[in-house]
């Protein structure tokens, strides 16, 4: 069992360390953004991605040297005698937002012990304003313009309920998504695809959204996010992954979804 001293420590080199990436991100001021795609229609980087991932490993390693990270830009790199500890970080979730100045995207920063159990996630979006945050056992806070609120998920059972989703860059598991979408919103009154896996799934942490399904994830899309909405009373359904040791994407046939407490009927719609 991990102590809930080294929890608390975790979660604050993992905000240092989303703080950092952030920072990167905040610093555009009519910089050349470098955009180039990675394969997919779509699936953008540009030079912040990359600074910001810099910035993030830059304080992981500064305060945990011996621990393993896995970064969607870098891939994974272990030390020669790794803790067993292992950092999944998205320098920046939402990169399309971003080079077209939508407001959604975030530096995403979680950490899991040797067993997996995800400890720590932090979730920080520089141009809302707000840092999500949680730790195991810890609950889930946001921190927005210095006031702290602690996050107990959506309303269960109120009127309009909002369902979060995303879509694919490949065109045929986007075809495949679009014909299930109808069926996927069945008891919800309105959708919404914000481009931030990791920002949805605060969403719903803070009663924004009422539930957020998704196909496909990385795991540096959804483990902070993920964590956050646990903490905060949601039921949580990851999706597997194809290489638990190095996260990476999920089994493309899977789909990942997340309701929360008072809506459990709803995770019938979400078969894994």
């Amino acid at each position: 069992m991990n102590h809930p001293d080294l929890v608390t420590e975790l979660l604050g080199v993992a905000r240092r360390a989303a703080a950092a990436g952030a920072a990167v991100l905040a610093s555009r001021n009519g910089d050349a953004l470098e955009v180039s795609n990675k394969g997919d229609s779509g699936d953008w980087v540009t030079a912040f991605d990359v600074a910001a991932e810099n910035a993030v490993r830059d304080a992981i390693t500064a305060a945990r040297p011996q621990d393993t990270i896995t970064g969607e830009e870098h891939g994974t790199t272990r030390p020669a005698e790794p803790s067993g500890y292992r950092w999944s970080i998205d320098p920046l979730d939402g990169t399309t937002n971003f080079i077209r100045n939508i407001v959604y995207y975030a530096t995403s920063v979680a950490v899991a012990d040797p067993d997996g159990v995800w400890l720590a996630g932090v979730v920080h979006a520089p141009a809302l304003n707000r840092v999500y945050y949680a730790a195991r056992g810890q609950g889930a806070w946001l921190e927005e313009r210095g006031q702290v609120t602690q996050l107990e998920g959506p309303v269960a059972g109120r009127a309009g309920q909002i369902l979060a989703t995303g879509f694919s860059y490949d065109p045929a598991v986007r075809t495949e998504q679009a014909a299930l979408l109808g069926e996927l919103m069945d008891g919800f009154a309105d959708v919404r695809r914000l481009g931030s896996a990791a920002l949805d799934l605060c969403l719903v942490a803070d009663g924004t959204h009422d539930a957020y399904g998704e196909r496909g994830l990385n795991e540096h899309d959804f483990s902070a996010g993920a964590l956050i909405a646990e903490e905060a009373g949601c039921w949580v359904r990851r999706p597997r992954l194809d290489s638990p040791l190095d996260g990476g994407p999920a089994d493309a046939d899977r789909l990942a979804a997340w309701t929360c407490a008072g809506t459990l009927e709803l995770s019938g719609k979400f078969p894994l």
